[in-house]
């Protein structure tokens, strides 16, 4: 929907010592597991005895890679993946990773997931020493970030451990060298990273587990906020010279973003969001005839209310996964038709009925408003809405588009001009305390920054989408200075 939270990325790799399977199909089942994460872009690295090779686009993973693009790819020892959805940076080929590297000192593959704060300040920092950037993303700037300390340091790990010091915000990260894979994630961890391994003892790491379930992989553990986990011919070996504190991973992983058979964090995702939904029944309760779910994170949530409550539950939505992104048609009528081509209200379910409408969350309001008349139209006789998190009130800086206020409805309208807005007959939101106890078996501590405007790390200064792209007559800074223009013999700018 138009109006939905996205989340970045998504992030696999493994390591096969025996070179026993096929890293790049193994790769390929786990990026489709992965691909709610992201559905931009998507691409693949392997490492063949050395040699780095790559390929990516825009699209699925299912349409960018077929049997022939596997093949291309060779039989190698390590791989990565990602899936892309874009909080920054234009939507093309060249953003699309892995991004592959080659300096002095050999080849990396990096795929990261986030988003750093300090990135247009490291970028610029980075210029003015002579680099050259050819994507508007983050991930080139933390290889660079790395590659600047692997000329100082005897190994690329040191060397991520140096550049970590320097790098803010949100990272998960998966990096290849051509004998090495590095898996690490950033000193508040943010966003998820779990290790695994392979009936055949392959290494594997991914965003979430839901990834290890399609290659049978076991689950070994999370990785701890500031950890490096290194594998090569070696065996496994962790540094934690950057681990200072508990994660605080961004809550809304359990409300929305992963998948609900996954685990993050020793927390089922599927019964986080089942609390959640009991635990807005007690919060907000309301009499009516049947409870259902706005496909798919708010369908466990539904379930758990209507348990908590003793409402009946039921199935009040099909949704047709074959229709394209809503946000992307280009008028309002289109948009509106796609949203029903998209979610359709199952009428025996809905019609001379109370019905409790339980949605994940409420943006700037537009699909909720939407929906709410779609079980009008199917003859609900009232429509109450709960939403299983706090209303959104405030940015967030560390890898979702929520970028601006603006685009809030909560910062707009209290909650009883949202109600209306939205055409409910009520609208009842999970409390901040609730949202933080719908994880309770987490052995973390929860981001709820775009909640309740207090955040677990910096922010930024400026958080503009075209954070790298300078406006047209104005004067480029660096550290709140002005960069001064050269100019060449005839007197213009360069």
């Amino acid at each position: 929907m138009q109006d939905m939270i996205h989340e970045e990325c998504g992030v696999f790799g493994i390591y096969d010592r025996t070179a026993k399977e096929d890293v790049a199909s193994c790769t390929y089942y786990a990026l489709n597991a992965l691909q709610h994460r992201g559905q931009e872009s998507c691409g693949i690295a392997v490492n063949d005895r050395g040699v780095i090779s790559v390929h990516k686009d825009v699209g699925l993973v299912r349409d960018v890679f077929d049997r022939r693009q596997l093949e291309k790819l060779g039989q190698g020892q390590i791989a990565i993946g990602h899936t892309r959805y874009s909080t920054f940076g234009t939507v093309n080929r060249t953003n699309a990773q892995p991004l592959v590297v080659r300096h002095i000192k050999g080849q990396l593959a990096i795929a990261h997931n986030g988003n750093l704060t300090n990135a247009p300040d490291l970028r610029k920092e980075l210029e003015l020493t002579g680099a050259i950037f050819h994507t508007t993303n983050d991930s080139e700037i933390i290889s660079y970030m790395i590659i600047r300390e692997r000329l100082k340091q005897p190994s690329i790990e040191q060397a991520l451990e140096q550049a970590m010091k320097y790098l803010k915000g949100a990272y998960s990260l998966i990096i290849m060298s051509p004998g090495k894979l590095i898996a690490a994630r950033d000193a508040t961890g943010f966003r998820p990273l779990v290790m695994g391994r392979m009936p055949e003892g392959q290494i594997v790491f991914a965003s979430e587990t839901c990834a290890f379930d399609a290659l049978g992989a076991a689950y070994i553990r999370d990785l701890e906020a500031g950890e490096i986990v290194v594998v090569d011919d070696n065996g496994v070996r962790s540094i934690k010279t950057n681990c200072k504190e508990k994660a605080h991973i961004c809550v809304f992983e359990y409300v929305y973003f992963a998948r609900p058979d996954s685990v993050i964090e020793g927390q089922s995702v599927h019964e986080a969001r089942l609390n959640a939904g009991r635990i807005l029944a007690e919060e907000c309760p309301v009499e009516a005839d049947v409870v259902i779910g706005v496909p798919d994170s708010g369908l466990d949530a539904a379930l758990g209310y209507a348990q908590q409550s003793g409402i009946p539950y039921g199935m009040g939505f099909v949704k047709n996964r074959y229709i394209a992104r809503t946000f992307i048609q280009p008028t309002q009528g289109q948009r509106e038709n796609a949203v029903r081509m998209k979610l359709n209200v199952v009428a025996a379910v809905v019609k001379g009925k109370r019905v409790i409408m339980v949605d994940d969350s409420i943006v700037r309001g537009t699909t909720s408003a939407r929906i709410v008349n779609l079980l009008r139209d199917a003859g609900a006789k009232e429509v109450h809405v709960r939403v299983s998190a706090p209303p959104f009130i405030s940015p967030c800086y560390y890898g979702t588009d929520i970028d601006s206020k603006k685009n809030l409805i909560a910062c707009q309208m209290n909650n009883e001009e949202i109600c209306r807005a939205i055409g409910a007959d009520s609208l009842g939101y999970l409390s901040i305390d609730g949202v933080r106890r719908m994880a309770k078996d987490a052995g973390c501590d929860f981001c709820v920054g775009c909640f309740t405007e207090q955040y677990p790390a910096e922010i930024p200064t400026s958080t503009a989408k075209d954070k790298f792209e300078q406006k047209i007559g104005e004067t480029p800074t660096f550290q709140g200075k002005a960069i001064k223009r050269e100019e060449d013999r005839y007197g213009e700018e360069l």
